[in-house]
């Protein structure tokens, strides 16, 4: 198991390099972070100074001078189109197409070519859950967490195509090591310590009206992760990339961690993105209605990307195709699909995604060097996305799925999205596959679990199952 965070260069009392960065530091107008040098002990002035090398102050400074002082819009204007995508199979075409695709991306697993990639930054805040999202508990007879969840289809996949599916996680500075703790304390769920990766994800600072760095401790500038999108900086910089190539992996499949129904390193989505030669490609579900605070896929100006709902205008919201359905209804769920070779030119000069920015509440110090929380927006964040690679992209493979069966992500303590709704969403997935099965059953409310190691699909229950199955009772497949 590799732990892997961002390199740090202590620089102690004395030495000509601690000057060096002070220096630099004043030149770019940032020489306000020192203010309360003289009271810092040697171990805060080098926490300090390890802060500020990190920094790319002339990042910083385009961003001041490109969101902040010229007041650049970074919303996606132009001329918009929704996106192609393949729907559903309904047709005997589709479905021989479907199957087609589902045998190309079975033997890439099998060859080996496939890595699982976990986006695993978050806390539990919201959920009112004391750590990693990933440590949440949410299936509904087990209660296993989201990161057992997710461990299960990839050990399941590895044992059914015979082949070790490496796993990465990004991490977050917040949670890092509680999450590593995590999977030490579990064995890694029976993957092996050797087939997994962790690493932090990369922090940028926020900045004040005046294009200043903000202090949130007398030697702690205030930073925020650098959004999804970092990822594929944070892939490039760890070693990641050069891990997946040393083991022959040339296909990432990227997912974020509160999806209960992700369908991991789906065979039929790779099989797609292979036969069409695609370098990143995007699952969908169809919006439940116009307002879904959900991103679209489309295209403005003829580039691919994904627009924001709030982006979107209520004419395009409310707008319809002659069979009345949506006109913009392809929903980003946050599953991708990114060649290794792809990911490494988004990084050729430093990463190429845009940057947004967004005006926040960033506490701070005041006058006397305490810390205020702010009741008023104060200063800018900056963050990248990782579906604005797509429009990076030659080729793209937009896949339509079956939202019941493959999104259901848990963000809110209670209501829409939240862990009540995720639950009752497996044990609806898990009812249709009984179903499915034939299996004679009277149930009732009562919950079912199944896990991923006896069961990826309704296809693999129906084989395990003998035909004289029958269910009274809640009940847990193991």
């Amino acid at each position: 198991m590799m732990a892997w965070g961002t390199t740090q260069l202590i620089v102690t009392a004395g030495d000509t390099e601690q000057q060096k960065v002070i220096d630099h530091v004043r030149e770019a107008g940032q020489g306000h972070v020192f203010k309360y040098w003289e009271e810092l002990n040697e171990s805060s002035r080098a926490s300090l100074l390890n802060q500020l090398q990190q920094v790319d102050l002339t990042l910083m400074a385009a961003l001041h001078e490109k969101f902040i002082k010229s007041g650049h819009d970074s919303q996606k204007k132009g001329d918009l189109k929704p996106a192609d995508f393949i729907n559903l199979p309904t047709t005997e075409q589709q479905q021989a197409a479907y199957h087609q695709a589902k045998k190309v991306g079975e033997e890439a697993l099998r060859a080996g070519r496939v890595a699982a990639f976990l986006v695993a930054g978050g806390q539990g805040t919201r959920l009112g859950f004391n750590g990693p999202k990933g440590k949440f508990p949410v299936s509904p007879v087990k209660n296993k967490t989201l990161f057992q969840l997710h461990a299960e289809k990839i050990l399941a996949l590895s044992r059914k195509y015979d082949v070790a599916i490496p796993w990465y996680i990004m991490t977050s500075e917040t949670n890092h090591e509680e999450s590593v703790e995590f999977f030490e304390s579990n064995s890694y769920f029976g993957l092996g310590a050797g087939n997994m990766m962790f690493f932090r994800q990369e922090m940028i600072p926020a900045l004040s009206p005046h294009g200043k760095l903000i202090l949130d401790a007398k030697d702690h500038i205030f930073r925020n992760p650098n959004g999804h999108g970092g990822s594929l900086s944070a892939l490039k910089n760890s070693g990641a990339l050069d891990d997946m190539k040393g083991r022959g992996v040339d296909i990432i499949f990227y997912f974020q961690v509160d999806n209960v129904l992700v369908k991991m390193c789906d065979p039929v989505f790779l099989g797609y993105h292979i036969q069409e030669d695609a370098e990143m490609s995007a699952k969908v579900v169809v919006k439940t209605e116009p307002a879904e605070k959900v991103g679209v896929l489309g295209c403005v100006d003829s580039r691919l990307g994904v627009i924001e709902y709030s982006d979107l205008s209520e004419t395009q919201m409310q707008a319809r195709n002659a069979d009345g359905s949506l006109k913009f209804q392809a929903g980003n769920i946050a599953i991708h699909i990114l060649n290794v070779d792809f990911v490494e030119k988004e990084n050729e000069g430093g990463l190429r995604l845009p940057w947004h920015v967004a005006h926040k509440k960033i506490p701070c110090l005041d006058e006397t060097g305490s810390v205020v929380e702010q009741d008023q927006t104060n200063g800018y964040k900056f963050e990248t996305f990782v579906f604005d690679a797509l429009g990076d992209a030659k080729r793209t493979v937009i896949l339509e799925v079956d939202r019941a069966e493959e999104f259901s992500p848990v963000k809110n303590k209670e209501g829409v999205d939240s862990p009540e709704t995720a639950r009752r969403d497996l044990g609806n997935q898990f009812r249709r596959w009984l179903e499915a099965a034939g299996v004679a059953w009277s149930v009732g409310k009562d919950a079912i679990e199944i896990s991923p190691l006896f069961a990826l699909d309704a296809e693999d229950l129906k084989e395990k199952l003998p035909s004289d199955f029958q269910i009274s009772t809640g009940v847990y497949l193991a």
